[in-house]
């Protein structure tokens, strides 16, 4: 696999007010001190320095976040205007996601649905972590749902794994890696929730990619499916043998779907068949709502991903 270079940055979706680009794995979205000799925001400002705004911390707006180890779709809105539409699609959990991921071990049921609160770990030494509600030193667990589908059965360097398809409906911290980790099944190559064997030091990256991204803004659809990089082809490690759901169905049902709205049932702009909605559609916003929406793009920064 190609490793990350300041040139080598991936745009898979492009308009005027928004890119989406395939981040590579083990790179940093943006760091404030100068020892990280790459980031994302330096292969933006490479790729595309007439679109950096000095007005923002980093020059661009990222508008969610990947973990450092994790490669695929991430969203960048180009203006205030931009970043304040998509603010709203994740505030009002309008938004898509799914991940393709390797897992340890056969997983017997093709479709589980996962539901262990997340809560920040404050054991000594594990504080940077988060872990699952009755973990001993687990401050303020949350609602948290994922759906995994498995999608081939294989050997990883010889070891039992599944290709799974994962699509969280919560936003916690390491989500998708806190509940692989509960079912006993961590994601091979994750260090920090994995288990601590030797069999972890033989891959050369985390093996969990943000695949699919969606984005129902007002004024148009962002809509983004990057490569599949766990592929034999690819990764000679990597050994499927036994086909459990075809991934190119899934992404044609997760296309299709509609969009959740504000309220359940109301369809979005990804839908071609139904019309934008027109001024004034939705409730009015609060004063407290407005207050937080403004606050949030006056002051729009990250920290670096841990």
């Amino acid at each position: 696999m190609e490793p990350g270079s300041v040139e080598n940055l991936s745009i898979v979706y492009q308009s005027n007010d928004f890119l989406v680009v395939n981040k590579h794995w083990d790179l940093r979205i943006d760091c404030k001190t100068w020892r990280e000799t790459l980031t994302l925001q330096k292969q933006l400002r490479h790729r595309f320095p007439e679109l950096a705004d000095p007005d923002t911390c980093y020059g661009f707006r990222f508008c969610h976040q990947l973990d450092f180890s994790t490669s695929g779709a991430l969203c960048v809105a180009l203006n205030k205007a931009a970043a304040g539409s998509a603010y709203r699609c994740f505030k009002e959990r309008r938004v898509t996601k799914a991940y393709l991921a390797l897992v340890r071990g056969h997983i017997q049921e093709s479709q589980l649905t996962v539901s262990y609160a997340i809560g920040k770990n404050s054991t000594e030494g594990r504080t940077h972590t988060m872990c699952i509600e009755g973990t001993q030193g687990c401050e303020n667990p949350k609602p948290s749902l994922t759906e995994l589908l498995v999608l081939e059965h294989g050997l990883y360097d010889g070891n039992p794994v599944s290709k799974v398809l994962l699509k969280p409906l919560t936003g916690r911290t390491h989500q998708l890696r806190v509940h692989c980790s509960a079912l006993g099944h961590p994601i091979v190559g994750d260090l920090t929730y994995g288990q601590a064997t030797g069999q972890e030091d033989q891959p050369f990256r985390m093996m969990l990619h943000a695949f699919y991204l969606r984005i129902p803004t007002l004024a148009e659809c962002v809509e983004a499916c990057t490569p599949d990089p766990f592929l034999s082809t690819l990764d000679a490690c990597w050994c499927p043998h036994t086909l459990v759901q075809p991934l190119d169905q899934l992404v044609q049902a997760l296309r299709a779907a509609p969009d959740p709205g504000p309220m359940d049932g109301d369809p979005g702009p990804c839908n071609p068949s139904v019309p934008l909605p027109g001024p004034g559609w939705g409730p009015p916003e609060t004063e407290a709502q407005q207050t937080s929406y403004l606050q949030w793009l006056s002051e729009w920064t990250l920290e670096p991903d841990n």
